[in-house]
């Protein structure tokens, strides 16, 4: 790839430094095989992107899978590619979903447990970015916190973060490790695209901004949705994710659709690198996307470079308001 290598921008109060665009790897061992999964992840790194997401759990929603098959792919990947590569890429990886009877949530002893398979299934002896899958009500705050800094004070972990926390819980949380002394989140993984707004935009994203948390928001491009693949109820069938897709396929997404279109004309780009774009222009750190052939990818990786003016800012805003 010719473009530009992207800036790097700190992950809240870390001392992690990522390109603007983060690679999703639940695609890793599940819609992109051995051979796929190895071209994305040189095309990404080599174009100068560096922040690689997985989770324990990927792709164990997906019937004769059984968790771990993205780590599992990521790890031969990093083996097969030599020592060096390992200091140029970030691995973020995720505790907490169900992985078998007694194996989930953010207890200190599953956390234990579950942070060694992952470092065994990643062929690493340390994980850039740890982060709680999603909240665990059932498990104290300090338990949980005591639990990741004892893995930063061990160099199993260098920073850690929280996805899908609603604004009371994270905030919660960050008093926590504060009050106790303990490493605190620094990152934060919510859903955010043009398609889903509410539950990021508001109480949470001002609590990111105001505790300095890095965002690398899931979902940039809405399982696929504003790649404009899905556009009438017989391009459901198009892919693994399309029976999802029907819900948005009413007049509004049909709309923000061609918005997305118009734009994409007007700079080269398609849908998807807008959507993108949208995201980066909402103040979030790098958002995460998932590609299964390098093509996708690299139009993807343009997104991280594209500015939009504030009027096509403002269009957008308002063709997704939902």
């Amino acid at each position: 790839m010719t473009q530009r290598p992207p800036a790097r921008r700190p992950l809240g109060h870390s001392a992690l430094d990522i390109a603007p665009l983060a690679f999703g790897g639940n695609v890793l061992g599940w819609t992109a095989d051995r051979h796929h999964s190895f071209a994305l992840l040189d095309a990404f790194v080599e174009a100068g992107f560096n922040l690689i997401d997985t989770a324990d759990a990927y792709v164990r929603f997906i019937p004769g899978k059984q968790g771990g098959e993205s780590e599992n792919m990521l790890g031969e990947w990093l083996t097969s590619r030599g020592p060096a590569l390992r200091a140029r890429v970030l691995i973020a990886t995720k505790v907490g979903l169900e992985m078998g009877p007694g194996e989930s949530g953010l207890s200190a002893a599953y956390i234990r447990r579950a942070v060694d398979r992952s470092l065994q299934r990643l062929r690493t002896d340390y994980i850039d970015l740890y982060q709680a899958h999603r909240d665990d009500p059932n498990t104290p705050l300090e338990e949980t916190a005591a639990a990741f800094d004892e893995l930063i004070k061990a160099g199993k972990v260098r920073s850690i973060g929280a996805s899908n926390f609603t604004a009371p819980r994270l905030a919660a949380a960050l008093q926590v490790s504060d009050r106790l002394g303990l490493a605190r989140y620094s990152s934060l993984q919510p859903a955010y695209n043009l398609m889903q707004r509410k539950d990021y935009e508001g109480d949470l994203a001002a609590l990111c901004e105001r505790e300095r948390i890095g965002v690398i928001s899931h979902s940039a491009l809405a399982s696929g949705f504003l790649t404009g693949k899905y556009r009438s109820a017989a391009d459901l069938g198009k892919s693994i994710r399309g029976a999802r897709m029907g819900a948005w396929l009413d007049a509004q997404g049909l709309r923000l659709l061609g918005v997305l279109d118009e734009l994409a004309a007007a700079h080269g780009a398609t849908p998807a690198a807008i959507a993108i774009a949208w995201v980066l222009a909402r103040g979030v750190t790098a958002p995460i996307a998932s590609a299964t052939d390098v093509s996708q990818l690299q139009t993807l990786l343009q997104g991280a470079s594209l500015s939009l003016t504030s009027e096509q800012l403002a269009i957008l805003d308002q063709a997704s308001q939902r």
